[in-house]
């Protein structure tokens, strides 16, 4: 089995609010991967006296700890659990109603001899190589659904020269629009991971046998940027370069692309930088499955 986590900061002078954990074995057989994308919140006050860094350490150690040692646990009850753990932390000293109440976004992934599982909430992705050597891409996409006017708002927005006054009133509508609709109680935005227990049940979960997967990969949408927005390769494309080349080549290649359309004429995006993490899993495989007739794995 080979493990590989690669992270880096959107800007040097901003903390990383991403957080990536791996472990093999876990509650003495198989593996565990999470990756927490912090929620940035816009301007202003959030009700909270501490940072987004502050809460993903928080919620992705808790979720760290959960799923490695109770396998009794789906990963969405562990994750309800991290979150109720996390809020306990500093429910005392902050406002965990404010709708920019720190919060993240959700894979995590854990198998053992006979089965992987997975869950996802929010737009960081999970791409799964199984053993005949297809990828596939388990999503949430619902905060790309999201109903107007919303769509509305984006299409004009994205018309618009990047830094203009139009362009960011217009990002300021919007961010308003779609903070009304994030962990939305009758179930019609979007849910991310914050103070509330019950986001966990809308994650996208699943699972396979172990003996059906070969691979496990985790992009937050700062890595994800490779496929999602600047069309470097589909998600096959991806899952090699950060096999083959390394989770860190993925970051590299996303600035690189970043750098050359610097102010997002070609490929428009929210934030010029976003911080960018990759963790890669290749299974052992078992049951005789493999890539082929004298197939040698890199460990």
């Amino acid at each position: 089995m080979r493990i590989e986590m690669a992270t880096a900061p959107g800007s040097p002078q901003r903390p990383n609010e991403d957080h990536v954990f791996a472990t093999a074995p876990a509650a003495g057989n198989g593996g565990v991967l999470v990756l927490l994308d912090g929620v940035t919140p816009p301007g202003g006050e959030y009700g909270c006296r501490h940072s987004v860094p502050w809460f993903t350490a928080h919620l992705g150690g808790a979720l760290a700890e959960l799923t490695g040692a109770r396998a009794d646990m789906t990963l969405a009850d562990c994750l309800a659990e991290a979150i109720e753990r996390t809020a306990a932390r500093h429910s005392g000293t902050c406002d965990l109603s404010h709708p920019r109440t720190p919060q993240a976004t959700v894979v995590c992934a854990r198998w053992d001899e006979e089965r992987t599982e997975h869950l996802v909430l929010s737009d960081s992705v999970l791409l799964l190589e199984t053993a005949g050597g297809a990828v596939e891409a388990v999503l949430d996409d619902r905060l790309s659904r999201l109903p107007e006017p919303i769509p509305s708002l984006r299409a004009r927005m994205t018309a618009l020269p990047p830094g203009s006054p139009a362009r960011e009133e217009l990002r300021r509508e919007q961010a308003a629009a779609v903070e009304q609709l994030r962990n939305a109680a009758d179930g019609t935005g979007f849910y991310t991971a914050a103070a509330d227990p019950s986001a966990a049940g809308y994650a996208v979960t699943g699972g396979r046998p172990r003996a059906q997967v070969r691979t496990l990969a985790a992009f937050s949408d700062g890595a994800s940027r490779w496929s999602e927005t600047f069309r470097l390769g589909g998600w096959p494309e991806l899952l090699g370069l950060a096999r083959e080349e390394g989770a860190r080549a993925v970051i590299s290649r996303v600035r690189e692309a970043e750098d050359a359309d610097p102010d997002g004429v070609r490929h428009r995006r929210g934030k010029r930088h976003d911080d960018a993490s990759v963790v890669v899993a290749e299974l052992e495989q078992v049951g005789g499955a493999g890539r082929g007739a004298g197939a040698q794995r890199p460990w």
